[in-house]
């Protein structure tokens, strides 16, 4: 009878990994805070529709036999949106404080972390023709224009916060404000559809990969 083996489990690679600890902390961090945004504003123009509370309130009080005048309902309206934007405001300022930190990350990547050596890799697989290489390649551009993108709402966002040494250009400010809103839901919804279909398809890890940082990195 022939002896039993037992296979030795893999070790596991130590060392730095392909996505750091700080660029970990930093996605989820920042993708955390940008869904509560986002739905801070579900709230405000969809879910509770501050613009249409003061006859919802009207038509309750009503029912009991309270009647208020019509700027004391505009009142109860304001409470419920300046709560809300409340939290809308600070979220924003804990984001522009994650975009500094996620500089800081930037210069601490060694090696393979560093996004340079990431794309330099892409292009090289995509000279090799290997399949699935330029669309790996167009995804880590969009990547860059995301963190231009956020820049942008976080500064006009700063400029909308402290409005009172800005007015000169406050109304410029809010227009490019909601205007980079619609880019950020269009990201991140094009960002979880393209992760959900690279985790079921050509690409599974990708989710993990960002958990546990994946392989580790070369060159550092």
């Amino acid at each position: 009878m022939a002896p039993q083996t037992s296979s030795a489990p893999r070790p596991v690679a130590d060392g730095p990994k392909h996505n750091s600890l700080g660029l970990r902390i930093w996605h989820w961090a920042n993708s955390g805070l940008v869904l509560a945004q986002l739905i801070t504003i579900l709230f405000l123009f969809v879910i509770v529709k501050v613009k249409t509370l003061a006859p919802e309130f009207s038509q309750v009080l009503a029912e009991k036999g309270v009647n208020l005048p019509a700027q004391e309902l505009r009142g109860l309206t304001r409470i419920v949106a300046h709560r809300i934007w409340d939290w809308h405001i600070w979220i924003g300022i804990t984001i522009s404080c994650l975009l500094a930190y996620r500089v800081l990350v930037s210069f601490r990547q060694r090696g393979g972390q560093r996004t340079a050596a990431k794309i330099g890799a892409i292009k090289a697989r995509a000279a090799a023709g290997e399949a699935g290489a330029t669309k790996a390649l167009w995804v880590r551009y969009s990547y860059r224009a995301f963190y231009v993108v956020l820049g942008v709402m976080v500064v006009t966002g700063l400029i909308l916060v402290f409005e009172d040494y800005f007015r000169s250009i406050e109304h410029w400010a809010k227009e490019v404000h909601e205007y980079t809103m619609y880019a950020v839901i269009a990201f991140v919804v094009a960002h979880i559809v393209g992760v959900f279909r690279a985790e079921v398809t050509e690409e599974p890890g990708v989710v993990s990969a960002m958990i546990n940082g994946g392989e580790p990195a070369e060159g550092v």
